[in-house]
């Protein structure tokens, strides 16, 4: 399923990118190298991209583990906390944000404990359930 977000913006790999990042790096870091399989992006592609995102402050490093690098979205950047009010009102206007849409992603970003069979957002890399967004 497409996002509104995707939907009113365009398919592109620079939305992928901040879809997910939005989704799921506001709190938790990732490896570029996950950001490219769950953006749906070529790692060459998210190298192009990524350059400028770190330039721009849109994204920050936040540690090494082992050789790679983890970022997550930079919250504390003005335009991004903008950018994420933009993409959540999109969802919420579109009727994708519906009530167990909402309790799962506004439950998980103020630390709650995921419900019995949901999984905790960015606690599974390979098995980042992206079902509530598209």
């Amino acid at each position: 399923m497409t996002s509104a977000f995707i939907k009113y913006e365009g398919n592109t790999p620079k939305n992928r990118i901040l879809e997910f990042l939005v989704t799921f790096a506001v709190e938790d870091d990732y490896s570029m190298m996950d950001i490219a399989k769950h953006s749906k992006v070529s790692y060459a592609m998210l190298k192009i991209i990524w350059k400028e995102f770190v330039k721009e402050g849109r994204v920050v490093f936040t540690r090494n583990v082992g050789k790679a690098k983890m970022y997550k979205l930079n919250a504390q950047n003005s335009i991004i906390k903008k950018f994420i009010e933009y993409y959540w009102k999109i969802i919420e206007e579109d009727g994708e944000a519906d009530d167990e849409c909402d309790h799962h992603h506004l439950g998980q970003r103020a630390g709650a404990e995921p419900e019995q069979g949901e999984r905790r957002i960015g606690g599974d890399r390979d098995g980042i359930d992206r079902d509530h967004h598209g």
